[in-house]
Order: structure tokens, then C-alpha cells, then sequence
């Protein structure tokens, strides 16, 4: 499963360029490697239990594969730089992806909720649920682990994608517990319809995270903008600087990891045009220090003159 959130953090400037775009690369290395190693755990401990809940777990395991995989290829576009033909880069393969895999997530949610709902109806008993358990105490380990690496990886670069694929697998943490809770109801307590309920809610909380990577990656393919916290930093840092008068038409949007801003200062008419450069170069170098990553377009206008303006509140 995976979840978007509104933008990545600015990577830390003592991290270069380059060696950020090696550790997200590690990262969804380590995802795709860490995804198939638990299909094949889990792959034979259902067919070993035949389990719901534990099947559950598999195909969000093959969720996660399917996920992973589109966030390497995803990962990789995206640091393909500007070219000719996309001069602003090619972030957006990153919300693409997400929004292709809400889909697939959705639906497998669906099929999960109907499997379960015919066991509920019709409970059996599960065969050989400590092999189960035993499955699902390692992939909670081997997950644990990836989920530490990926984090590491995240301070270092701010990558959104892999923010994303870090809150997934944090999210599996909670859904493998539940299926060991399942499975000792079951066996332990011979709770027959505990493994089925567990695949239900499982199944509910898959659906709920397919909307949410369905919002926020519509959210980045719309041009959503930044947070008012962030635009408010943006005004404040550009009217910190004793030229500027004012700020006006502030726009903003993020396409995978850069973040776009758009603004027009408002200095004094009477400075030349060499003046009036050199205060919207001060004031693009703060603003690019505090948002490593963005892309700054700045324009200058002569202060008092009225012109067409887009306001929105």
C-alpha cells in the first residue's frame, strides 16, 4: 500500500545532487528486494494455513511489488533531467505512477472483501497456523529493517517517492501484527471468524489508502498549491529584503521533487533595471536556500503602477 503526502521536504543542502539520486535509487532497490522476499514467505505459509487474513497480507505483498517496481521506474524518469521536449523536468512520473497503482489497489480490495465475506459466512478451521505466525513475526522484522533504511535515506534527500514507499511498508507493520493477532484467535481460541473479520478490515483499510494516493497524486498532477505555512515563508523571506516593497501573483506547485515558484516583486520605480535585477537575485538566493529543490521565476515590477492581478484568498 502506499501513501502520497502533499510534497517532499527540501533535501538537505550538505547532501549533493548526486549523491542524493544514489540513495533513492538504493532505496527502491532495497523496496523491490525486500517486496519479493516476502511473497515468497507468504506464498507458502498460505498455502500451508489457507489462511484469509494471511492471503490478505500476500497480495498486499504483491501490491507492494507491483508498487515498488513502478516507483524504481518512476524514481529513475523523474531524475532523467530537463530536455528539449520537457523543460520542466520530468517529476510528474511520480503522481503518474501513484495514480496508476490506486487503482490496482482498489480493486484488489474489492476481491479481497468478497473472498473474506464468503468465509465469514462459511468459517473452517486453518491448518498449521504457527508456520503462519512464524512467517509473518519475519516479515515484520525484515520490513522493520527497510522501513529504517528508507527513513535514513528520506533525511538525507527528501525524496518524496520514497516517503511514500516508506509510509506503505510502515502501514504493512500494523496490518502483519493484525494477521498474528488473527491467526492465535483462530488457533489458539478457535475464533474461526476472527481470519476472515481481520481480512475485511484489512481489505478496508487497503481501499482507504488506494483514496488516499488517489487524492494526493491528483493533487500534484492539478498544480495543487503549496501550504499556506510555506507560501506565507515564500512572501516573508522576499519582503525581508529592504528593495522589495511588495509581493504579489505568488504562485507555487511541485512536480516530484523540485518545487516551482512563481512571484513579482514590487520595488521602486525609480531604480534602474541593473538595480532592480540584483534585489530579485538576493531575493531568489534566500528563497532557493530555503527551498533547495524549487525552481524560481521572479519578476519586477515598478511599485504603484496598477496592472491585471490574479487574487485569490
Amino acid at each position: 500500500m502506499t501513501m502520497i503526502p502533499d510534497r517532499a521536504a527540501a533535501a538537505p543542502a550538505s547532501v549533493s545532487r548526486t549523491e542524493a539520486d544514489q540513495l533513492m535509487r538504493w532505496a527502491t532497490y532495497a523496496s523491490v528486494g525486500t517486496a519479493l522476499l516476502l511473497i515468497a514467505a507468504k506464498v507458502f505459509a498460505y498455502l500451508v494455513t489457507d489462511s484469509v487474513s494471511l492471503l490478505s497480507t500476500l497480495l498486499d505483498s504483491l501490491l507492494d511489488a507491483a508498487a515498488s517496481l513502478v516507483n524504481l521506474v518512476a524514481v529513475r524518469q523523474s531524475l532523467v533531467p530537463a530536455d528539449r521536449e520537457h523543460r520542466f523536468g520530468h517529476g510528474k512520473a511520480e503522481p503518474l505512477a501513484a495514480l496508476g497503482q490506486s487503482t490496482f489497489i482498489a480493486g484488489s480490495a474489492v476481491f479481497l472483501i468478497v473472498q473474506a465475506a464468503g468465509r465469514l459466512i462459511s468459517p473452517h478451521p486453518l491448518e498449521h497456523t504457527e508456520v503462519g505466525i512464524a512467517v509473518m513475526a519475519v516479515s515484520i522484522v525484515v520490513t522493520l529493517a527497510l522501513v529504517i533504511f528508507q527513513r535514513t535515506v528520506i533525511r538525507r534527500t527528501g525524496s518524496l517517492a520514497i516517503k511514500a514507499d516508506s509510509l506503505h511498508y510502515a502501514s504493512d507493520l500494523v496490518v502483519n501484527a493484525s494477521v498474528v493477532v488473527a491467526l492465535v484467535l483462530a488457533s489458539v481460541y478457535g475464533w474461526r471468524r476472527a481470519d476472515p473479520i481481520f481480512g475485511i478490515g484489512i481489505s478496508a483499510y487497503i481501499l482507504y489508502t488506494a483514496w488516499q494516493i488517489a487524492h494526493h497524486a491528483l493533487d500534484m498532477l492539478m498544480d495543487r498549491e503549496l501550504p499556506d505555512a510555506e507560501r506565507k515563508r515564500i512572501r516573508a523571506i522576499a519582503t525581508a529584503n529592504p528593495g522589495v516593497l511588495a509581493v504579489h501573483d505568488l504562485r507555487t506547485r511541485t512536480a516530484g521533487r523540485t518545487i516551482f515558484v512563481q512571484l513579482h516583486l514590487e520595488v521602486d520605480g525609480s531604480l534602474t533595471l541593473l538595480q532592480a535585477h540584483e534585489i530579485a537575485d538576493a531575493v531568489e538566493a534566500e528563497i532557493q536556500a530555503a527551498f533547495p529543490d524549487a525552481e524560481i521565476i521572479i519578476h519586477e515590477d515598478p511599485a504603484g503602477i496598477a496592472e491585471r492581478r490574479q487574487v485569490f484568498r
